[in-house]
């Protein structure tokens, strides 16, 4: 309101005479709340934690850890789904792709498996979206 009043009247009145003005006129301000951007769920199924931080594994293709990662170049984002071995911390597989979403999760799960025939590791995720919207 000051700076409105100050570059419509070309004069500088102190925010304090700008606020009594207010005050005598009934003149308040709004303050909207926040909207939220974001639905709190619960979710249905809670995996049990198999892998409890330990981060080692004593055989090739026991244990696997999976994510996705987002890059932005220009005004497009790229999406990397890889998944290492926790043995020698190698990139089992890899893709990228330009959605987030389950095909590019399963993609990467079907190369890594593809790659590696006969492997049954454990994998674990940091239970992003599309882990959770697959469990759902």
């Amino acid at each position: 309101m000051t700076l409105n009043i100050n570059k419509r009247l070309k004069k500088s009145f102190n925010h304090k005479r700008i606020h009594r003005l207010m005050r005598i006129t009934g003149l308040k301000s709004v303050i909207r709340r926040k909207k939220r951007r974001y639905v709190k769920a619960n979710p249905q199924q809670v995996a049990e934690n198999l892998l409890n931080r330990e981060f080692k594994a004593e055989n090739i293709n026991q244990k696997w850890l999976t994510d996705v990662t987002e890059f932005k170049y220009g005004n497009s984002k790229a999406y990397l789904s890889a998944i290492i071995d926790l043995y020698d911390k190698s990139i089992v597989s890899y893709v990228l792709g330009h959605s987030n979403n389950n095909r590019l999760v399963f993609k990467t799960l079907d190369k890594a498996l593809e790659n590696n025939p006969g492997a049954a590791p454990m994998i674990h995720s940091d239970r992003g979206f599309q882990v959770r919207q697959e469990v759902a």
